[in-house]
């Protein structure tokens, strides 16, 4: 042997406490056995972990001296589990084998264990409670009774299905039992359990093979320690939420108020003027929901607005599944509590999904996956929608979905899994489709950048993967089904909503800060490279880029970091749109959303938003870097790092979103006095009409209690015979003069002809009165009605008001 290299293939892990006796000949068999058979185990090592012998345990190694035998040493007695914890922490190998000291299943049964990981499972149990197990020396019946009453409680309690949980001959994957090991917290013989439980909770292949096994005479574990076992996994149940998580899930809900709290405090009399005209959409959304469900109506349609036409519930994004659940709150305290609350709470329940995820599938340290999921929740991208936009800030099932997509590759409950990851897609539909597409496309973006890393993995994978993906849709379908044909062929159903070919982010727009950014915004720089201030889709800042990169390359070596970069770029290049213009010049490249921008569902999607898929992928970067970075005992590299990091993040920290006194509702609204000028079947006419630019309207109707229905409106819908997708109705001639006049001031010659097209319209909408509120033109506004109607309006209420009966 010359040595150890820094590739293994087979780590043998051999926990010690006062082994003395039993160590030297285990040793010598297991190397014995690996060194005869080198070209079946490739490059090999065993680790000895000693708890703190008091005889001469530690001798043994040294006496050895095998050049692949390392001692790794614990200072006092702690327990099997703490040395397990030891051993496996110091492993290198691809697969790791745990045997106990005694060697009662001997090391040639490493054949069997190792075939059943090569078929794909993640763990092999050396079993002596399964069919096909040769048991050569039995212990006493009455210890085989009482430990085979310990272990029945142990299957029935923790691991359900495992027959021989405290074997100690098991077979690992090397990466996943450094992760499992390095998680749990028991010391004693429970480890064997709690490894267990990780490993079936996170859907990793478990198997048991049945083994030669023969009692050995000094064995450590008696009948009553399966008691202990039992006490050990109780008490670890009751500590599976640390008050670590605790803190985290109230760090997060306190984060979402400050962010909120200029609107929290007095949601029915605060505005969020970044939303434009959003916030009163959305409130809109919950109260005719909530409507809707008191009174028993179609959820998917509603004639409120748009009227006559009406609206497409299903082809907007009213969030059922967050609207129809606090449609009580909507009813008692008003849709702008019920926004409000769901927003705030929504937010913090998204972070807290994305930490459970992080905590689960990415980092140990629990300040790591605090960090990531701040970023993932709280990222520039997700602060701007948190003005106006809940399906994208309310993406709490987005790492639920990502979970159970992963445990589908594990393929050990592929139905079980396929059911609910169906069920959760259904409820994320109801939720958002947007963010749904979205999330596949990251998903997508990080299967392929894995399986090009890890393709060994990607071969075991694909098959149960792509049967479970069938499962949950043939489970999802049958029950959108009728919710989608009314969404894609329903009244009021569209083909696509056009944005336009500038949909998409400047390079420029990555590495700045957004306008919300508390220590470095600019509002007039972060306008000039977005949409909007609601679409604020990426600027990320270049602190974090740097960072992000720096990360990267350090620790290149990881699949998983591979995969996580390819993803965060490839979401930047597509969120650039069809067509990349380079800063400060008029060269212009096709971009890579060119080859999606025109299919169905993808053509309606704002390209710019693909950004967002960033904010998670980043966010596991960072808690991959602040994991590696605890676990350094170089203080220097510690502080560099995390100074690093902090610089990165300060920049993106948000100020609280900006919020006004909101318009009153006037008191022809707000006291009833509109009820005599509209009669059943008939619609009040603001003027203008209501339009994605002008909704206050919508707000009014809230506050009317919906008594009323609106002409036009701030929703999606159809014009023309191509039934393309608009925001607001389908203009008509009347109300395009009157939001004209509003805009420029300017009275057009009104003669008969637009009289008589005035009153074609005024019938369209069913009107019972037109009001003009107080308004920039206001004076102009009432000019154009008094000429169009032949008569002058009324003050009242606060509003000038044209009765449409009188003289009709």
């Amino acid at each position: 042997m010359s040595g150890l290299t820094e590739a293994v293939d087979l780590t043998v892990v051999v926990p010690a406490y006062n082994e003395e006796a039993r160590l030297g000949p285990t040793l010598t068999a297991v190397t014995g056995y690996l060194g005869e058979n080198a070209g079946r185990w490739g490059e090999w090592e065993v680790v000895v972990a000693d708890d703190g012998s008091t005889d001469g345990t530690r001798d043994v190694v040294t006496r050895l001296g095998h050049p692949r035998v390392r001692l790794v040493t614990a200072p006092r007695n702690r327990g099997k589990g703490h040395a397990l914890r030891l051993g496996v922490a110091d492993s290198r190998g691809r697969r790791v084998l745990v045997t106990d000291a005694d060697l009662a299943a001997p090391i040639e049964e490493l054949e069997r264990l190792d075939k059943a990981l090569s078929e794909g499972n993640a763990v092999a149990i050396g079993s002596r409670s399964v069919p096909g197990a040769d048991i050569a020396h039995r212990q006493h019946r009455v210890r085989e009774w009482l430990g085979r009453a310990g272990n029945l409680l142990i299957r029935a309690t923790a691991v359900p299905g495992i027959r021989d949980t405290q074997c100690g001959f098991k077979l690992f994957d090397g990466d996943r039992a450094r992760t499992a090991f390095a998680a749990s917290r028991l010391d004693g013989w429970g480890i064997d359990v709690e490894v267990l439980q990780r490993f079936h909770r996170s859907g990793w292949p478990i198997a048991e093979v049945p083994v030669r096994w023969s009692h050995q005479p000094g064995s450590k574990i008696g009948p009553l320690d399966y008691a202990r076992v039992l006490a050990d996994l109780a008490r670890l149940r009751t500590r599976a939420l640390r008050p670590a998580d605790l803190l985290a899930t109230v760090l997060f809900l306190l984060m979402a108020v400050l962010l909120y709290s200029g609107r929290l405090v007095d949601p029915a009399h605060r505005y969020l003027p970044d939303s434009l005209q959003d916030q009163n959409q959305w409130e809109w959304f919950f109260a005719v929901t909530a409507d809707n469900v008191a009174h028993l109506r179609n959820p998917l349609f509603t004639d409120l607005q748009g009227f006559p036409d009406g609206v497409n519930l299903m082809a907007n994004t009213v969030m059922l599944g967050l609207s129809v659940p606090f449609a009580p709150l909507t009813l008692l305290a008003g849709p702008a509590v019920s926004l409000s609350v769901c927003m705030a709470l929504g937010l913090a329940a998204t972070a807290a999904a994305w930490y459970w995820l992080i905590l689960k599938r990415v980092v140990r340290q629990r300040a790591a996956a605090l960090l990531g999921a701040s970023l993932a929740a709280f990222a520039p991208p997700m602060v701007s929608h948190a003005n106006a936009h809940p399906n994208f800030v309310v993406l709490f099932m987005i790492p639920l979905i990502v979970d159970r997509a992963l445990r589908l590759c594990a393929g050990t409950r592929v139905v079980r899994d396929g059911i609910v990851l169906g069920l959760m897609a259904t409820y994320q539909i109801f939720l958002g489709e947007e963010p749904l597409l979205l999330a596949a496309i990251g998903m997508l973006l990080f299967a392929a950048g894995y399986g090009v890393v890890r393709r060994d993995v990607a071969r075991q994978v694909w098959r149960p993967l792509a049967r479970g993906l069938l499962i949950g849709a043939a489970v999802c379908l049958p029950l959108v089904a009728f919710p989608l044909y009314w969404q894609f062929a329903g009244p009021q159903s569209y083909k696509s909503v056009l944005h336009g070919d500038n949909a998409g982010n400047s390079p420029l727009s990555l590495i700045t800060f957004a306008e919300r950014s508390l220590l470095a915004g600019d509002a007039q720089i972060a306008g000039a490279l977005s949409l909007n201030p609601t679409e604020q889709n990426a600027f990320y800042g270049w602190p974090l880029v740097t960072v992000a990169f720096a990360i990267v390359v350090r620790l290149w070596e990881r699949a998983l970091v591979k995969a996580l970069a390819f993803t965060a770029v490839a979401a930047a290049l597509l969120s650039l749109g069809p067509k990349i213009r380079v800063p400060l010049t008029d060269t212009v490249f096709p971009g890579p959303w060119a080859a999606l921008a025109h299919l169905p569902l993808f053509e309606s999607v704002i390209e710019g938003r693909v950004a967002m898929i960033c904010a998670p992928a980043l966010g596991m970067l960072l808690a991959i870097a602040v994991d590696r970075l605890a676990a350094t005992r170089d203080a220097a590299t510690q502080y560099v790092g995390l100074l690093g990091v902090a610089l990165a993040l300060l920049p993106l920290v948000p100020a609280p979103l900006k919020s006004v006194e909101r318009a009153p509702v006037p008191a022809f609204i707000a006291d009833g006095g509109w009820k005599p000028y509209v009669h059943r079947g008939e619609s009040l006419v603001p003027v203008p009409l209501p339009d994605p630019g002008a909704a206050e309207a919508l707000h009014w109707q809230t506050a009317a209690g919906l008594g009323f229905r609106l002409p036009g409106g701030y929703f999606n819908g159809p014009y023309g015979e191509d039934r393309i997708g608009i925001y607001g109705a389908s203009p008509r001639y009347t109300s395009n003069m009157l939001r004209e006049v509003r805009y420029t001031g300017v009275v057009p010659e009104i003669g008969e002809n637009w009289r008589a097209q005035a009153r074609r319209d005024f019938a369209y909408w069913k009107a019972g009165a037109l009001v003009v509120a107080p308004q920039a033109n206001d004076g102009p506004l009432r000019e154009a009605v008094t000429k169009l109607t032949d008569r002058p309006g009324t003050w009242t209420g606060g509003v000038w008001v044209w009765d449409l009966h009188k003289g009709s």
